[in-house]
């Protein structure tokens, strides 16, 4: 239970389908601050408060349990980790995998629950053979499916999202006002949780450096410098104070960050448009396909909010490769690819190299 709307009336729910429920709160921070207050995040000792009353009203047990080691290890230093390389990743994908969908029902599991239940917007289907599947949500706009991708088929046997059939967030908050839930009107948390001010740059500045680089294009001439190669991702275009214009006046993005040497690449839009995607760090949400020696048609997601497009997937040399129908644009490697196969999740690689829908010649 977060303390936001969702977990509450999740729990609510499953009560009224009959199950013995625990609330339980995950401290992912033994340091007050550095967790963001109010509507901004999640799992602080104001939320905490929250998600205690909601059990209350309910009529359920409540507890907070501690994983602020773990939430640095797997979330936190991935983080810092994977941006100091010079990729982008997904911290609330992460804290899935490893935190709530692992370390949580790993605990749970070992003190004889059955599942672990959220407030996320997604469903859980069995098939003809008894196979849970992940789908999305009713509600496409609140469907969070993509960021639980990363689960595999024995966490499905262990989840429940009892949010996954709702046909609107509005309909969620007006049973928790019907409940009594003092959260009914609580706005959505957004951002990422450990960074309290919501300054990435800053807070990545002081855990990774911000030593002084070049700013170069891709035939390596130098337009500018720039304070850190980590606070850059691909497809950024502000900030990034170039003094003079391009040649044809259009603006320039971010193309490549480089940590290694500290430089970041820039050119003009059409040069994030990608032809192809691929990772060797995948996993199937349920029962894998059945052959990939060809390709296979489908959906792929690359953010949270974005549209899928269709694509085919395949497998090859141990990687699982993407190519989109049409290109994709602004991917960083780091970032999470979500495979659909209509509303089913059928997995998620993190993607490791891109390939260019036109050659890119950088000298």
């Amino acid at each position: 239970m977060s303390g936001g709307v969702d977990s509450a009336v999740a729990a609510a729910r499953a009560v009224d389908a009959g199950h013995e429920v625990v609330g339980v709160h995950l401290a992912l921070s033994r340091m007050p601050g550095t967790l963001r207050t109010g509507s901004r995040g999640c799992c602080t000792i104001e939320d905490s408060m929250d998600a205690q009353r909601a059990a209350d009203l309910i009529g359920i047990p409540y507890y907070v349990w501690d994983f602020s080691e773990r939430f640095k290890l797997d979330v936190v230093d991935d983080f810092i980790a994977e941006y100091a390389a010079g990729r982008t990743p997904n911290p609330c994908l992460r804290c899935n995998e490893r935190i709530k969908f692992a370390a949580l029902l790993e605990k749970a599991l070992d003190l004889g629950f059955d599942a672990v239940a959220t407030g996320h917007y997604a469903n859980i289907v069995t098939d003809d053979d008894g196979n849970r599947e992940l789908h999305r949500a009713a509600d496409w706009a609140k469907d969070q499916s993509y960021v639980l991708g990363v689960l595999t088929a024995e966490q499905l046997a262990h989840s429940l999202f009892p949010l996954g059939s709702t046909p609107s967030k509005a309909e969620v908050r007006a049973e928790a006002a019907a409940r009594g839930f003092s959260v009914a009107s609580k706005p959505d948390s957004h951002d990422i949780c450990f960074i309290p001010d919501g300054d990435t740059r800053g807070w990545l500045a002081e855990r990774v450096g911000a030593e002084q680089g070049d700013i170069l294009d891709r035939d390596g001439a130098k337009l500018g410098t720039h304070e850190g190669a980590a606070a850059f991702t691909v497809g950024q275009r502000k900030g990034l104070n170039i003094g003079f214009p391009a040649d044809d006046g259009k603006p320039r993005f971010v193309l490549e960050v480089r940590p290694k040497t500290n430089e970041v690449i820039v050119g003009p839009r059409e040069a994030l448009d990608l032809s192809e995607i691929a990772g060797s760090r995948f996993s199937w949400a349920g029962r894998p396909p059945q052959d990939l020696g060809s390709p296979l048609e489908c959906m792929v997601q690359i953010r949270a909010h974005a549209d899928p497009v269709p694509a085919t997937l395949s497998h090859r040399d141990c990687e699982l490769v993407v190519n989109p129908e049409q290109p994709l644009s602004g991917v960083s490697p780091g970032q999470s690819a979500v495979i659909y196969l209509g509303t089913r999740v059928l997995g998620q690689f993190t993607i490791d190299r891109t390939v260019s829908a036109a050659p890119i010649h950088v000298g």
